[in-house]
C-alpha cells in the first residue's frame, strides 16, 4: 500500500521525527533516572524484603547506579543546555560499568570462571588475634559470589542487571544522538 499523498505529507512526518527526537532528548535523564533508581530499589526490595543479602559484587554493581541516578538529577536539574550531553555520557559510562560487573558476577555464578578473593571470603593475611575470631563468630559471612540466590526465566539477578543495564547504556548513547 503507497503512503498517503497530501501536499503536507513529508512536512508533517519530519515534524513527528523532529519531536520524537526531541522528547528523547528531553526525558533521557528522567528515564535513565527511574531506570537506575528502579534498579537500585529492587537490589534493596530483594535486600530486605526478601532477606536475600548481597554478595561483594553485588554491592559493586550498586555505585555505577548511584552516580547515574545523581547524573540524572544533575541533568534534570541542568535543563537541556550544553553540559547534557556529557552528563549522559557520563551515565552511559556508568551504566556500562556496572553491566561489566554484572556479566562478570553472571559468569562467576556459572562457574565459567574463578571469581575474585573478595567473593571467596578470604580475608588479610595478616596474624589474628583472639578478638577477630570473636568478632568473627557473632556475625554472619558475606554470601559467595557464586551461588545464585533467585533467578527469573533462568538467569540470575546479575544477569538481569546486565542486560537492563546495557540497554539503559545504549539509551543514553541514543540519546545523546537524538540531539543532533
Amino acid at each position: 500500500m503507497a503512503p498517503p499523498q497530501w501536499p503536507g505529507y513529508k512536512k508533517h512526518s519530519m515534524t513527528a521525527l523532529a519531536l520524537r527526537t526531541d522528547s528523547l532528548w528531553r526525558l533521557a535523564p528522567a528515564v535513565l533516572l527511574l531506570g537506575s533508581g528502579g534498579l537500585l530499589l529492587g537490589a534493596l526490595f530483594f535486600q530486605y524484603v526478601m532477606e536475600l543479602p548481597p554478595c561483594p559484587l553485588c554491592l559493586w554493581q550498586r555505585y555505577p547506579h548511584i552516580a547515574v541516578v545523581v547524573l540524572a538529577a544533575g541533568a534534570l536539574a541542568a535543563g537541556p543546555g550544553s553540559l547534557r550531553p556529557w552528563l549522559l555520557a557520563a551515565m552511559g559510562v556508568a551504566l556500562l560499568a556496572t553491566a561489566a560487573i554484572a556479566f562478570f558476577h553472571a559468569g562467576v555464578e556459572q562457574k565459567w570462571w574463578a571469581g575474585l578473593a573478595v567473593c571467596e571470603g578470604a580475608g588479610p593475611g595478616g596474624p589474628i588475634s583472639v578478638e577477630d575470631i570473636m568478632k568473627g563468630l557473632s556475625r554472619r559471612p558475606p554470601p559467595r559470589c557464586d551461588q545464585i540466590p533467585w533467578s527469573l526465566a533462568g538467569l540470575s539477578m546479575a544477569a538481569w542487571n546486565g542486560i537492563l543495564s546495557l540497554a539503559l547504556a545504549a539509551f543514553a548513547f541514543r540519546a545523546i544522538g537524538a540531539r543532533r
